[in-house]
């Protein structure tokens, strides 16, 4: 189901007549010119691509780092399209890595349906739901059916990073562990650094380490994060979906320093000089055979190359401590190797067949993420309702024993107000502030005046009755409320004027068509605008949400989802700003909650307050 529905959504795209309703969808961007041509690792076209007017910034998109695209010419058909993936990404230009070279003047970028994902998936469920060994009892446990087993640590733990005491009890939970174990991670919380510790005692013990997560970012965080402990890593996957200063630690990196790679090239230049011989054109007729003869030597040789890298790859991934990758990793680079433990950060990213690829090379598997943020991504709404967008972990948190969880409770990110709502409404209340952040304010930095908006970490600023009615986009499908974007950049600009940096203030938007407007008419080119699935896992000193929706029937769409709201709110690290229809808000008893917890901490403010009202 859903990837028919990645293939009709793109098909559906297609279609779009207008161009400009074409870039709004987020997943298309057009009229683009090649700026830079290069060759990358495993003889990858590197192209950077800008707007044909140079004086353009790209719009607002979906495309992020390692999103598979196509490429293709603007004036020819869709036979000319070039498959690849985005490898670097930036305000005015983006680099993408090809197979080919592309052909053409004036090119569009559209993000492709990942199908060998899919298939990876599918063959994943096969391989669980038909398994009778190991993986068989790891599926049992996990659907309730088997109860999960744990043995006493004999020796003690030195640990390598300094932890506190939940994150220490992770880490003990993950290495008794002999089926599963789960580490619950608030946002804040040290959840990877924590991770990364496990991954870090579990290769002292002498266990070899699968460590996994569903983005590349991800993944990229683990890997240099171990890097900086010492450890043996590798990392597997599409060379242009890792990050430049992890290059050295990429498979394909290690396999060019091989020892193997002298023969190698020696042989591939014989290759290329056989078949120089057996194209070359002579006034002599050539012996009954002979250029046959050539090819087959060429192939001959060719299948030792072959053979040689794959001794190559065995050699470098045996002898790793730890091997990383996405979760939908190519499994043919591992073959037979098997894993004492899979380990998957963000593993609620994750849909459940993504995790049970890699815990399938595994004996036992930690999970560690948060269920109370949001979850995988999902297109296809009846593949949702079938649960597809139900995470491996969210479920095995429902079914297991307590005991298998643990939850991480120092936050190390925000201050306490800005914390208590999501720690009362999604984590029992039990997540503390650490001294260093639990009453940190904007005004504590010695650039900062220290004003209304600077001294205080948390505001609501309720449009209720000013008639900041939402709009739909023209020639779009998302909402937008201009004058709530108006407002977000007076507010930006006095925190600007206070001193807070640029880059230090994000604004979160719930709908595509906000950002997009808010972007048009923002002024600071530094300040960050984003969805709310663009900034999960990231931070800013200060936060601006603007939440769009204001109209006479209460509707508040998807905003109904309480964790997109977790994450927007817990984004910010000493300074939250909400703006909002309280009117329309408040119809969701999520929402009238949240005023009134503003209202008790004195943070609540009418928008005539502000002076906006005056202009």
């Amino acid at each position: 189901m859903e990837q028919e529905a990645e293939k009709q959504r793109l098909i559906e795209r297609r279609k779009k007549r207008s161009r400009a309703q074409v870039e709004k969808t987020g997943e298309a961007i057009l009229d683009l010119v090649i700026t830079e041509q290069d060759r990358g690792l495993g003889d990858r076209v590197l192209c950077t691509l800008v707007k044909r007017n140079r004086q353009l910034a790209l719009p607002w998109t979906r495309l992020k780092v390692g999103s598979p695209i196509v490429l293709s010419p603007e004036n020819e058909g869709a036979n000319s399209a070039n498959q690849g993936v985005i490898s670097r990404k930036s305000n005015r230009s983006m680099q993408v890595a090809l197979a080919n070279v592309p052909e053409g003047d004036r090119f569009r970028i559209d993000l492709a349906s990942n199908d060998i994902t899919h298939q990876r998936h599918l063959s994943a469920v096969k391989r669980v739901k038909s398994a009778t060994g190991r993986l068989g009892k790891l599926r049992e446990i996990t659907m309730g059916e088997r109860e999960p087993q744990f043995q006493e640590l004999k020796s003690k733990i030195d640990f390598r990073t300094n932890l506190n005491e939940s994150q220490k009890a992770a880490v003990r939970l993950g290495l008794s562990a002999k089926d599963v174990a789960i580490i619950h991670g608030p946002p804040g919380t040290g959840k990877t650094t924590t991770v990364v510790e496990l991954i870090v005692q579990s290769i002292f013990r002498g266990d070899k380490v699968l460590a996994c997560a569903p983005s590349n970012t991800a993944v990229d965080n683990l890997v240099e994060k171990l890097v900086g402990l010492k450890q043996r890593v590798v990392r597997v996957g599409h060379s242009a979906r890792i990050t430049e200063r992890l290059r050295n630690c990429s498979l394909d990196s290690l396999v060019e320093k091989h020892e193997n790679m002298s023969v190698i090239r020696e042989m591939q230049r014989e290759i290329d000089s056989l078949y120089r011989q057996a194209e070359r054109f002579t006034r002599a007729k050539p012996a009954f055979g002979q250029k046959r003869g050539l090819r087959d030597e060429a192939k001959r040789l060719r299948s030792y190359v072959k053979l040689l890298e794959q001794q190559a790859v065995d050699h470098i991934l045996g002898n790793a401590d730890c091997i990383c990758g996405t979760t939908t990793f190519d499994e043919n680079l591992i073959r037979d190797l098997r894993f004492d433990v899979c380990v998957i950060d963000e593993a609620c990213q994750s849909v459940e067949p993504g995790c049970w690829l890699p815990i399938a090379f595994a004996e036992r598997f930690v999970l560690s993420g948060d269920h109370c943020q949001l979850p995988p991504t999902v297109v296809s709404t009846e593949a949702a309702r079938e649960g597809f967008d139900l995470s491996l972990m969210e479920r095995a948190t429902r079914l297991l024993p307590s005991e298998c969880t643990q939850l991480l409770e120092v936050q190390y990110r925000m201050h306490d107000q800005i914390m208590a709502f999501s720690s009362n409404c999604f984590y029992e209340n039990r997540l503390v502030g650490h001294s260093t952040v639990s009453s940190h304010l904007l005004s504590d930095f010695e650039s900062v005046d220290e004003t209304d908006l600077t001294h205080s970490p948390i505001a609501f600023i309720d449009t209720a009755g000013a008639d900041w009615n939402e709009e739909l986009e023209p020639e779009g499908e998302s909402k937008r409320n201009p004058e709530e974007a108006r407002l977000v950049i007076r507010l930006c600009n006095q925190l600007i004027e206070s001193g807070v940096q640029q880059e230090d203030i994000a604004v979160i938007v719930p709908y595509a068509a906000q950002t997009r407007y808010i972007k048009s008419i923002n002024p600071n080119p530094d300040v960050e605008i984003d969805t709310v699935d663009g900034f999960q896992g990231r931070e800013k000193e200060a936060v601006i949400l603007s939440m769009v929706r204001s109209n006479a029937n209460g509707e508040i769409g998807f905003l109904k989802d309480e964790r997109r709201m977790n994450v927007a709110m817990t984004r910010a690290k000493r300074k939250l700003i909400i703006i909002g229809d309280s009117a329309t808000l408040s119809s969701h008893d999520f929402f009238k909650e949240l005023v009134e917890y503003f209202e008790s901490r004195n943070a609540y403010q009418s928008v005539w307050e502000t002076g906006m009202m005056d202009d």
